[in-house]
């Protein structure tokens, strides 16, 4: 008698985040359904990494084009090519710039509607605890309306649990947890500029390198210069 496997759909940018969360559930025993999305962000070179990294866990992998619906939400660093990223750690109030208005929302919902499609048993976000003070659809509040929202536009079809593992981890917790679970980050991209390497200065950049830092860990990232803290 065959046996299906649990699976589980995932936002996936392949960044450090994301790129733990596939490592959590397929030590899981989860069959993994990975999502990335082409949003028009300048930063595309995630997609490249993303794709590595679903290689990696055999994973199913997709990129979704919301390149019209990023082209349509100007004045994020992101998105905008006449708004430049800014250098410095997600704290700074001038991080909030990155912003791109109901990103996680938009896409968590889709991956929501997928899940249901494929009779998957959940829906997974990789934000974190660092997220929250930037990023609006990163808090716990967002998580928990989006679950009453799944719940309630997927009456009477499947409905696939959201999950969010790291929502209260800081991303040093995440580095910890990478390390344990053998995930390959040397081949995730956090950076927002996108160039060949990692800038090493924008916020994510930043926040990855402290991350490996206070984890004691050696970080596998090559970047173009560091930031002056």
């Amino acid at each position: 008698m065959n046996v299906r496997k649990k699976l589980a759909v995932l936002a996936f940018s392949g960044g450090m985040d994301s790129s733990t969360l596939a490592g959590h559930y397929h030590q899981s025993g989860y069959e993994l359904i990975l999502l990335s999305f082409d949003y028009g962000q300048r930063h595309t070179r995630e997609l490249a990494s993303a794709r590595a990294v679903a290689a990696h866990y055999a994973a199913e992998h997709h990129v979704v084009d919301l390149t019209t619906v990023g082209a349509l939400m100007p004045g994020s660093a992101l998105t905008d090519p006449d708004v430049e990223v800014p250098d410095g750690h997600y704290e700074d109030e001038t991080m909030r710039i990155t912003v791109v208005p109901n990103r996680n929302a938009i896409m968590a919902n889709i991956a929501a509607g997928i899940a249901a499609a494929r009779v998957a048993e959940l829906v997974a976000l990789g934000i974190h605890a660092g997220d929250h003070t930037v990023y609006p659809d990163c808090r716990p509040s967002f998580v928990d309306a989006l679950r009453v929202s799944v719940d309630s536009a997927l009456e009477g079809l499947h409905v696939p649990r959201v999950e969010a593992p790291f929502l209260h981890l800081r991303k040093v917790d995440i580095a910890l947890r990478a390390a344990e679970l053998g995930v390959p980050l040397q081949l995730s991209w956090s950076c927002y500029r996108g160039g060949e390497l990692h800038c090493g200065r924008c916020g994510t950049c930043t926040e990855r390198r402290e991350a490996f830092e206070l984890a004691g860990l050696s970080d596998p990232t090559e970047y173009e210069t560091l930031a002056v803290r």
